[in-house]
């Protein structure tokens, strides 16, 4: 392989995780390939490529550059995969196989539906292909401008069933974005979303039924009998990835391998998030958390002191509670933005709803439960000014909504830290 070239085409892939999942799917020198408008052309002529996926904003204009282009990414209207063959480049979409995939995995079915696409680039024509593929009744795109925007969209197609989200809206670094609200959609039942980072945008965290829960509000009330079936843009890289090694190569790769390569980008790639009383002991678990899963450990209250160039209690005798909470909520903000990563987040973290998202888009929530009686005050404003049974009773329920999971601290910190991994292996 070292003497033909093999990678992802592109302008700027800095946060690209294509090398990774090609060179576990087998493709050990596959590497990031950045070329400016005017270098395309001379690469593409290299004799010694043997294959490249592209990305963004080449898919359409590579195709003036392949000799044969096969006849569903001629449908689509663009290239993600070129192969040379005998001095000639042959243009593929593997995207469709990736979206199908996609869609098989969540169990959502197209047949017989209206589906709304939002977006028109390349992505959008992928979905529009696969939903003409699988039968869709009707298949409406909404963009900025034309007769179907997003202004006009709960008026005209608010009868739609399956919606897509082909946009880079709720995408990294503008995680708090999202490019529709589904109350105003109320017969979609499916939610698909291309984006794979985060691995939960807040269109597919609004699906998932947050606004449901009794402990925070929904002010349309439009929540209680809607369940959505989801699905994000992870499996879709990883599937529409391996139909690509398939072609380099000419062999066949088993689905069996996707899974795993999702699997591993899980692992690999979310955080986990510790949530709980003051004193429970998340930053010390959470150390050895990381230290035995190999991740990067962070402290937000560390993080919100350094910020502020002060320790927390002078934050709060100094600029009082809502300036700490405003601080802890930007600080949030931008951990829960990492990936990777064990966070341990402050007690309160959970009385702010807006902390909800950007902990779980890339996060497993993790909430650690320790005897009450057991927990220290020093250091610690509010449990030093609150009776600490009343905090737990105001608190607990919040906690519980956050939460993925559940763990005790009532032995050694390893001991937390075994039960911890055990949970994770069964999500």
């Amino acid at each position: 392989m070292g003497e033909r070239i093999y990678g992802l085409l592109g302008r700027r892939l800095g946060h690209s995780w294509s090398v990774p999942i090609h060179q576990a799917l087998g493709c050990e020198d596959y590497r990031l390939i950045e070329l400016e408008p005017e270098e395309l052309g001379g690469f593409l002529r290299r004799e010694d490529i043997g294959g490249l996926n592209v990305t963004i904003p080449y898919k359409r204009e590579v195709m003036a550059f392949c000799d044969v282009i096969d006849e569903g990414a001629e449908a689509i209207g663009s290239v993600n995969t070129i192969v040379r063959r005998e001095g000639k480049l042959y243009g593929y979409n593997t995207d469709i196989d990736g979206f199908l995939y996609m869609l098989r995995r969540a169990r959502i079915s197209l047949m017989g539906k209206k589906v709304v696409v939002l977006g028109s680039g390349g992505a959008s024509l992928t979905a529009q292909a696969a939903a003409k593929r699988e039968g869709a009744r009707e298949v409406v795109v909404v963009s900025r401008t034309g007769p179907d925007n997003y202004e006009n969209l709960p008026q005209r197609h608010g009868d739609a069933e399956v919606l897509v989200n082909t946009t880079p809206v709720g995408m990294w670094p503008r995680l708090e974005e999202a490019p529709v609200d589904l109350r105003l959609l109320p017969a979609v039942t499916d939610v698909v979303d291309v984006i794979y980072n985060p691995g939960r945008t807040n269109l597919l965290l609004q699906a998932s039924g947050w606004n449901r829960n009794e402990f925070y509000y929904d002010d349309l009330g439009l929540w209680d009998e809607r369940y959505f079936r989801c699905a994000g843009g992870l499996s879709m890289l990883a599937a529409q990835a391996k139909r690509a090694e398939e072609l380099f190569f000419d062999r066949t790769i088993p689905d069996g391998d996707t899974e795993k390569i999702v699997a591993w980008l899980w692992q690999d790639r979310t955080n986990i998030v510790l949530v709980g009383m003051p004193g429970c002991g998340k930053s010390a678990v959470g150390r050895a958390l990381a230290r035995r899963l190999g991740k990067e450990f962070a402290d937000l209250d560390f993080l919100i002191a350094e910020r502020a160039g002060k320790s927390i209690p002078d934050i709060f005798a100094q600029e009082g509670e809502d300036a700490f909470r405003a601080l802890e909520t930007q600080i949030v903000r931008e951990a829960g933005a990492r990936t990777g990563c064990v966070l341990s987040a402050g007690g309160g973290v959970v009385t702010r709803e807006e902390n909800y998202a950007p902990l779980h888009q890339n996060g497993v929530i993790v909430h650690l439960r320790r005897d009450v009686s057991l927990l220290p005050t020093a250091g610690r404003p509010v449990s030093q000014s609150t009776d600490l049974r009343e905090l737990w009773r105001r608190r607990a329920p919040l906690y519980a909504a956050f939460a993925d999971l559940t763990a005790d601290n009532a032995g050694t910190i390893e001991d937390a830290a075994d039960q911890i991994i055990k949970e994770l292996e069964k999500l």
